[in-house]
């Protein structure tokens, strides 16, 4: 039924030459400022115009490959991003040529919303009409956010950040969530009920927070907003909740980033640059937890949930009570635009 895997990403710069083509690829069509992009290529230029983000997607890729060959899984394993090189279209052009005809997709994001789900449709789409005729037909796997290999590593990494804290301030010591803030609206049609993308990751907090720390309280907040100030995305910012929390008394924070699968430049930067500065002003006690990246449950979970859709009885492992989408076509997000 299939006889490939697609490993699909976000893409990112890998010098300097590439900083601004790039970010001009990830805002096409949107209408945002030159100003803004100048300002977001310094976060890149502040790392040497390279983002992490692909050399962390080189060693899943390899990770996945070792895997499926350790297991008897015998399907190639292909990467192709949304906004660089290796783009999609590409990659899809390269399987053609390969002889494949139908493929399972593996996104980087975990959860339910448009640029989390359904942009990554719509670019399948795209590069099969790119390709044309003899495209693979590419399927995407499910949304994976509370499948025990995503939940593990972020459970795990928050317990060892917790760990470089002072002890003697546990009494007084918060765990920080966070993930992509959206707009507002964009949260309201993530699914029927609306509300879906928050949703899931308070499911994810709550199962990362009972695990890791029982005696602690929580807080889900948002970060790396780039919309226009006047549309409502969602809130708090963790810059502005910090300042909340060291007025509160909070002498320490633990920051997880669980909206997120591995160490971009969003995170770097957002919570390694600018939130550990705010924390620092604050003189709040601050660490950051790792991202699962090439976590070996990770990996596994990868191979899990291609065994779903190869094998009717293969077991679903999920840990919320928010049902899951085998065929990732049920919720909102996930619906393919209009003529495609």
């Amino acid at each position: 039924m299939y006889d490939a895997v697609l490993l699909l990403s976000f893409g990112g710069p890998e010098g300097p030459a590439d900083v601004m083509p790039f970010l001009e690829n990830v805002v096409r069509g949107r209408g945002v400022p030159r100003e803004r992009l100048l300002e977001v290529a310094e976060h890149y230029h502040h790392f040497g115009g390279v983002s992490p983000i692909n050399g962390q997607n080189r060693a899943l890729l390899a990770a996945i490959r070792a895997d499926f060959a350790a297991h008897g899984l015998d399907l190639p394993v292909y990467w192709g991003n949304r906004n660089w090189v290796p783009y999609v279209g590409d990659t899809l052009q390269q399987m053609k040529a390969d002889g494949v005809r139908r493929a399972l997709a593996f996104a980087t994001s975990a959860y339910a919303s448009y640029s989390g789900c359904r942009q990554y449709l719509d670019d399948i789409v795209g590069a099969r009409a790119q390709v044309g005729e003899g495209a693979p037909v590419v399927d995407k796997l499910r949304h994976y956010f509370d499948h025990p290999g995503f939940v593990a590593p972020h459970t795990d990494a928050v317990r060892a950040a917790l760990a470089t804290l002072a002890p003697e301030r546990r009494a007084t010591t918060r765990l920080v969530f966070t993930a992509h803030s959206i707009p507002v609206t964009m949260n309201a049609a993530a699914g029927p009920d609306g509300d879906l993308y928050r949703a899931q990751l308070l499911a994810v907090a709550a199962l990362v927070a009972t695990s890791a720390a029982p005696d602690l309280p929580w807080d889900l907040v948002w970060q790396s907003r780039s919309g226009p100030p006047h549309v409502p995305w969602l809130e708090p910012d963790i810059n502005d909740h910090l300042l909340a929390l060291a007025g509160e008394g909070v002498t320490d924070v633990a920051v997880s980033p669980i909206g997120f699968v591995s160490d971009h430049l969003e995170v770097v930067w957002d919570l390694d640059n600018e939130a550990a500065d705010t924390a620092r002003k604050l003189d709040l006690g601050y660490a950051r937890a790792a991202t699962p990246g090439a976590d070996p449950r990770f990996v596994t979970m990868v191979r899990e949930l291609v065994m779903e859709r190869l094998d009717s009885a293969a077991p679903v492992r999920e840990l919320s009570r928010l049902g899951i989408n085998p065929a990732c076509g049920t919720y909102g997000c996930c619906a393919v635009r209009a003529g495609s």
